[in-house]
């Protein structure tokens, strides 16, 4: 996996192992999507090997706050940021939920957040029964509603999942209201705004 484009375009990242990154084809649309990142702040949640939110660095985000529990992942975030030399980039050890208490606490706003939180792939969702699918579908909602509870959104920001398409997002949740939804295959872009909130592109 690599920098779409932007400052580092083509840097390698590193991916750590037993997680679902989000496809290259799938970031670019969310950029295409987003269109303008310059002097933006970004939040990405379950971050993974930071790869969206080192993406929008290099597209010029003002900066990236990357929240990761994994230790490897962990790892491989560090591992990306010394191979890209950022010095923008900051990355919470600690969990999703936790983080944005935290964040919430010490007023922090962001003009984007994004989270892709495990899901489980349709096969294994077969396998496994509906219980499966509910249980990520609840990480989903339970990130939105604790989102709609704090005040790190800005007025004009969006907060964007990543989703299975056969774990489906309402359209008024916790105060975000849909703005747009996109689809890549089994993956789902759902963008959310505060309130009555223009559509985004």
């Amino acid at each position: 996996m690599r920098i779409l484009t932007g400052k580092y375009k083509g840097r390698a990242l590193k991916m750590p192992k037993g997680i679902r990154p989000t496809q290259d084809k799938v970031r670019k649309a969310l950029f295409d999507i987003l269109m303008d990142v310059e002097g933006l702040n970004f939040l990405e949640l379950f971050a993974g090997s930071g790869a969206v939110g080192l993406e929008a660095v290099s597209r010029g985000a003002k900066g990236a706050v990357l929240v990761e529990s994994s230790r490897d992942c962990q790892l491989a975030i560090k591992d990306n940021m010394e191979h890209l030399k950022v010095d923008n980039v900051i990355v919470y050890p600690q969990d999703v939920f936790r983080a944005v208490e935290h964040l919430n606490k010490s007023q922090k706003k962001f003009d984007i957040i994004f989270l892709d939180p495990p899901y489980h792939k349709e096969k294994a969702v077969e396998q496994e029964g509906p219980q499966s699918a509910e249980d990520t579908l609840t990480l989903s909602k339970k990130t939105l509603q604790l989102l709609g509870c704090c005040d790190i959104l800005a007025p004009n920001g969006f907060v964007i999942v990543e989703h299975f398409k056969r774990d489906p997002l309402p359209e008024d949740i916790a105060g975000f209201v849909l703005i747009k939804r996109a689809s890549y295959g089994d993956t789902f872009l759902s963008f959310y705004g505060l309130g009555e909130q223009k559509t985004v592109a």
